[in-house]
């Protein structure tokens, strides 16, 4: 009777009301997801840099927008310090001979206090209200056109520059190193350039997300990797499921379709009421799932041609 009655508490109009701001949300942490796909998918590179890189783009938006500069020159400007943050990853790594995750986990540390510098305090507001942002939470429908532009734009230059001769030595890095060293592909320069990209696109994700949310936080980011690699893993196995052929450009697309899924499945659980302090349990049993999705569907299709091939013996 419990049971029914919580069921029965809940209100429809409520998960719907919200599900524009969680479809927002997910195309603006799509950018972010992009950015984790290129070092976790393409690089092969486990990089921590990015709880810190996303507070840092929102840090260096507010604070331009807040010393009159132009919405769009902040979003650069957001943009060109997440690069930065990825170059001093890429540095450490390769020209000090720091192993990747520490390279970022430094990297990440570090700039916890470069972030505090930059805005002077553990937070900045940036209201709506007294300057021209390009998004608010105001207004769900804008974010969601602003977000879906971002992401199609960027889909659309990583579609082009991964095709290119530079795009191909990137993709040939992660996919096997030794083989691009005898292809005379400078592999650390290309760790450089893709991690240099992908830092700058979380960049990018935390301007939008300071914009979006009205101010910039220290701690905005954290957990931000977590979250990038479950709308990874996400839409990977829907990617494969769904398709038989898998392009590029749809790999793409599905990272960003598992960042909106991963935020409408917050929705649903904060609208089951379930506990806030529960909140990154709930995202590591999302992660858990469905990185264990490919792994029990492979057991399953082995087990099933080894049954078959007991079969086949015994009826010959």
């Amino acid at each position: 009777m419990q049971i029914l009655h919580y069921f029965a508490s809940l209100d429809p109009a409520t998960l719907l009301r919200v599900l524009p701001g969680n479809l927002a949300q997910g195309l603006i942490w799509g950018l972010l997801a992009l950015g984790v796909f290129i070092t976790y998918k393409l690089l092969d590179f486990a990089d921590l840099t990015v709880d810190g890189s996303f507070a840092t783009g929102g840090a260096v938006c507010v604070m331009l927008i807040l010393s009159g500069m132009p919405v769009w020159a902040a979003i650069a400007g957001a943009t060109a310090a997440g690069c930065l943050t990825g170059l001093v990853t890429g540095l450490l790594h390769t020209r000090l001979g720091i192993p990747g995750i520490l390279a970022s986990i430094l990297t990440q540390i570090a700039l916890y206090s470069v972030n505090l510098n930059i805005m002077g305090k553990a937070n900045q507001a940036v209201s709506v209200d007294k300057y021209p942002l390009l998004l608010s939470s105001r207004s769900n429908g804008l974010a969601i056109a602003v977000g879906a532009a971002f992401a199609a734009v960027v889909i659309a230059g990583l579609y082009w520059y991964f095709g290119t001769e530079q795009g191909c030595a990137i993709r040939a890095t992660g996919s096997c190193p030794s083989m691009a060293k005898a292809q005379g592909i400078n592999t650390n320069s290309m760790k450089l350039i893709g991690l240099t990209l992908s830092n700058g696109l979380v960049g990018l994700s935390g301007a939008l997300t300071a914009q979006y949310q009205g101010f910039a936080d220290i701690n905005m980011g954290r957990g931000a990797i977590v979250i990038g690699l479950a709308a990874v893993i996400i839409g990977d196995v829907l990617c494969k499921a769904l398709l038989r052929k898998r392009s590029f450009a749809s790999k793409m697309l599905f990272v960003v379709i598992g960042s909106i899924l991963y935020y409408v499945f917050i929705g649903i659980v904060l609208w089951l009421r379930m506990p806030t302090n529960d909140m990154k349990l709930f995202t590591a049993i999302i992660v858990a799932a469905f990185l264990a999705v490919p792994y029990l569907k492979s057991r399953r299709q082995t087990s099933f041609a080894r049954a078959a091939r007991k079969a086949g013996g015994r009826n010959a």
